[in-house]
């Protein structure tokens, strides 16, 4: 970590901050996300960054957010398990190694913490998803993400 940055543990003073730096991360190629609607974006990062079981994390880079990690514990048979929810560094930032370290700080305070492993999803289609497997994570061919769409739909 450079003199410069400063890794922590980040409560709802920040929200303001994650919501920004995850709109500008998100609002560009390959996600194209639209968060224009503010409210929506506060109440989407206060559900996901605001429970009993949060853990969020933050990179500070000259005093700004650099990278955020928004997540939470949830306590499995297997064992106690991080699961990032949000992942993201700064548009400007981004290629330069920041989140490949800031990845690695968030894996030893999780161990202190008695944290047995790291749960997350990607598209496979996005440089998110090498950025994972470069970083040592096990794509779960087993595991299987649905959603159903609800709009425009007819009941029957």
């Amino acid at each position: 970590m450079n003199k410069d940055e400063r890794f922590i543990v980040l409560d709802e003073i920040y929200l303001p901050q994650i919501a920004e730096l995850y709109r500008n991360a998100f609002a560009r190629e390959p996600w194209n996300d639209d968060w224009s609607d503010r409210e929506r974006l506060d109440k989407y990062i206060r559900d996901i960054a605001c429970s009993c079981s949060s853990l969020n994390y933050g990179l500070l880079k000259d005093g700004r957010l650099a990278a955020v990690s928004v997540g939470t514990i949830r306590h499995w048979w297997e064992g106690t398990n991080y699961c990032i929810e949000e992942f993201c560094v700064s548009p400007e930032l981004q290629g330069n190694g920041i989140g490949t370290d800031f990845m690695k700080m968030i894996e030893d305070d999780a161990r202190t913490r008695g944290i047995a492993g790291i749960f997350l999803q990607t598209d496979n289609d996005k440089p998110s998803y090498r950025f994972y497997v470069r970083n040592g994570f096990d794509e779960m061919k087993a595991h299987v993400s649905f959603f159903k769409s609800l709009k425009n739909t007819e009941e029957q």
